[in-house]
């Protein structure tokens, strides 16, 4: 197996300096047998991460430089590894013990993403993983908000109407259902008609439900779950509700983008055009992140 390390010294000496760069060390799940050498198995993402974190320490003033190593004597092999799932294994027992307090669904959600992220950190199969995913797992077989399965097959060939002027909850909701439920739905902006499924309208078929978007409502209806989707649903969730419940780093700017096309007059059509756009590629970055 090959590595890379980071060797590295600091030129200020300040505590803020020092702490930003052991946080994104931490970030990127690095172990450190020596002092300031930090370890990841060798990977393109590894290899650009160290490059960034070396570059940026230069240009603080420092000195940094990444190594690759070919080879470790069989005994400092095994610590490390060893180091690598003792450092997993802790992420792990927090997220199980969070998990075991009954968190409520936004914090569920953290959870999830968590959970998510030191996944991907996790190359030696750390033992507290299936415990974690056990925890989460129970949490997310709750049926928390009610929301009564809907059959796929009855709501294939079908067209759907909504309120004009669509924003984020429709702009979504509209590619939700065209990308996982029916490719070829009809969506219309404005009264429903007999035989039309309508969504986030007063009184729809699908629309707010509790504390659920429609997005959400969407979701959970027709079982649609994975962790892009979720991550997509804090960010609609809170532009549309505004409920603090999350607070996605995306959420700004999608919402200012949003909100310039609806001051720029674009007919419904037009908004949805685009914000089809928007969100299938939003879905896209985050599947490749989670």
């Amino acid at each position: 197996m090959r590595w890379l390390a980071l060797a590295y010294s600091l030129s200020d000496p300040s505590s803020s300096r020092r702490v930003a760069v052991w946080r994104r060390l931490r970030q990127l799940g690095t172990v450190s047998p020596a002092g300031s050498l930090h370890l990841l198995p060798e990977s393109d993402e590894a290899r650009e991460a160290f490059g960034w974190l070396a570059q940026e320490i230069r240009d603080g003033g420092g000195q940094a430089l990444v190594l690759e190593v070919d080879h470790l004597e069989e005994s400092e092999r095994a610590r490390i590894v060893e180091a690598f799932r003792s450092a997993r294994d802790e992420d792990y027992r927090k997220i199980t013990e969070e998990a075991g307090q009954n968190p409520d669904r936004a914090k569920a959600e953290k959870l999830r993403r968590r959970f998510d992220e030191v996944s991907r950190m996790d190359w030696f199969a750390a033992p507290e993983g299936p415990r974690a995913a056990a925890a989460l797992a129970h949490l997310e077989e709750k049926p928390e908000h009610g929301v009564p399965p809907a059959e796929l097959a009855r709501y294939r060939g079908r067209t759907w109407v909504t309120r004009p002027r669509p924003h984020v909850d429709r702009l979504a909701s509209a590619w939700l259902l065209r990308r996982f439920v029916d490719p070829e739905a009809v969506i219309r902006y404005g009264e429903p008609k007999e035989g039309e499924i309508s969504f986030d309208l007063p009184g729809a078929d699908f629309g707010h439900s509790r504390s659920l978007c429609t997005f959400e409502t969407l979701l959970a209806a027709f079982g649609l779950d994975d962790p892009a989707l979720r991550a997509l649903a804090a960010i609609v969730h809170e532009i549309d509700l505004r409920d603090g419940l999350s607070s996605p780093p995306e959420a700004a700017g999608i919402d200012g983008i949003l909100r310039g096309w609806l001051a720029a007059g674009w007919p419904d059509e037009e908004l949805e055009r685009h914000g089809t756009a928007l969100f299938e590629g939003l879905y896209q970055s985050l599947k490749g992140t989670s």
